[in-house]
């Protein structure tokens, strides 16, 4: 910024400062990608602008802070009055704050406001700078109106506006270009508005697109998949998910590598990566449970997934520590679909789940609950009844959510148990199950 000041003509007593402002762009910042030369201009303006609306407000506060040659300046009118709260400082974008209604107002049409507590709205751009739109309460240019549309531009990106021609897009509003869809390629139609309109010159099938550089059909990269005929993109795995190989054809191969961690809560879950679907191939995953002091753990395998082509590349392992040679409370590489309950033969567990580079499968949700250590004879005797597991009503209940918090409540607190032999628990667990919980339950309670 370049600055001079001088005294105005006709005036002995005042003076003015006329400031010169000098924009430089910076052209790192002009690229196909991001923006175009008109594009930073406009940036650069809204920048001037928010500078003079600043310089503004000083010269109405008749309130300054220089900084000049290593030194500060400071300049301010005081009034003696106490500080009032400025109502505009109440304004939202879109609206300003009208001193004579002493109230905040709408933006008129042909202005926007994008900031809060402003005291005026910034005209829109477009012809003679006014009345390029009717909407009021604009909040950014973007609402202005008479700005070219997606798949369109101007000289200038202000209506009126031409159509992108053919093998060519612009996914923005208020472009002065289009952007070829490069390779020679053509769009359907004219005004493309994204890259995906670009037609291919060769049908590739689905897990490829067609690299416009080369020519030729590239596998989808890992972490994106594609699952139609002749495309010249591939789709983005969404929130943090990837896939396992490239190539993919489809979102449900996009998956969830997520898992582990430290439980030691009173009960909890141990799933495997992005279950209910299947879990990745070549992960691993390690998961520990302290309970509370004085109290013991109890597991529920409802069921288990693991694929069987190969000899147990997938498996599923507790035990007391890491140590391989420490006390092993379970461990499968196999499919079981018949539920089983299990007290660790330790205080702690070390879980690790591991899959190899070629296997997939839905895996497993495996709840678990800690007992008080008291009640050590009655979980074990429960647990190792074979009539928990008789009868296909007792294995449902042990792959229900709903019905396994009522077990566990049951189990974590045994003197609970009265309170599931009302009518409304009766009816929610089969009669056969209730009985075996009672002799179980007043046989340890028993004096």
């Amino acid at each position: 910024m370049r600055s001079r000041h001088g005294r105005k003509a006709g005036e002995e007593d005042g003076s003015s400062i006329t400031a010169e402002f000098e924009l430089d762009v910076n052209l790192e910042e002009v690229t196909a990608e991001s923006c175009d030369l008109n594009c930073v201009r406009r940036r650069s303006e809204k920048r001037l602008r928010k500078t003079i609306r600043t310089l503004r407000k000083s010269i109405n506060r008749e309130q300054f802070h220089l900084h000049f040659a290593g030194s500060d300046y400071e300049h301010a009118k005081t009034s003696g009055k106490p500080a009032e709260v400025p109502g505009h400082l109440s304004c939202s974008a879109g609206t300003y704050y009208d001193g004579d209604q002493g109230r905040c107002v709408l933006c008129p049409s042909g202005t926007y406001q994008d900031e809060e507590a402003q005291t005026a709205c910034e005209v829109c751009p477009g012809p003679e700078g006014r009345d390029v739109s009717k909407v009021v309460g604009a909040r950014n240019m973007s609402e202005c109106g008479g700005q070219c549309s997606p798949g369109q531009y101007s000289h200038d990106g202000i209506i009126p506006c031409m159509p992108c021609p053919l093998g060519a897009y612009q996914p923005e509003v208020g472009r002065t270009t289009c952007f070829p869809c490069g390779g020679n390629l053509v769009t359907k139609r004219s005004g493309a508005v994204n890259f995906q309109e670009c037609e291919t010159k060769v049908q590739c099938s689905p897990g490829h697109y067609y690299n416009t550089s080369t020519h030729r059909c590239i596998r989808c990269p890992v972490g994106t998949y594609q699952g139609e005929f002749g495309q010249n993109y591939c789709a983005s795995c969404p929130g943090n998910t990837t896939t396992d190989f490239d190539g993919s054809t489809n979102f449900m191969q996009c998956k969830n590598r997520q898992c582990g961690g430290h439980l030691g809560d009173f009960t909890g879950f141990i799933e495997s990566p992005n279950y209910p679907g299947n879990y990745p191939a070549n992960v691993e995953c390690t998961w520990t449970i302290n309970p509370p002091p004085k109290r013991r753990i109890l597991i529920v395998v409802p069921e288990i997934f693991l694929p069987i082509e190969d000899e147990c590349g997938d498996f599923l392992v507790m035990r007391k520590s890491s140590l391989s040679n420490s006390v092993t409370t379970y461990e499968t590489c196999q499919t079981y679909e018949r539920p089983i309950a299990f007290t660790s033969r330790s205080k702690r567990l070390w879980i690790q789940f591991r899959s190899n580079e070629g296997n997939s499968g839905k895996g497993f949700q495996v709840p678990y609950v800690t007992y008080d250590e008291d009640y050590q004879e009655l979980i074990e005797d429960i647990v190792r009844d074979g009539r928990l597991y008789a009868s296909e009503n007792h294995q449902e209940i042990l792959k229900d959510k709903k019905l396994m918090r009522a077990l566990f409540d049951v189990l974590a607190h045994p003197q609970n148990f009265f309170n599931y032999t009302a009518q409304e628990s009766r009816e929610m667990f089969p009669k056969s199950f209730i009985r075996f919980l009672r002799s179980k339950v007043l046989r340890f309670l028993r004096p």
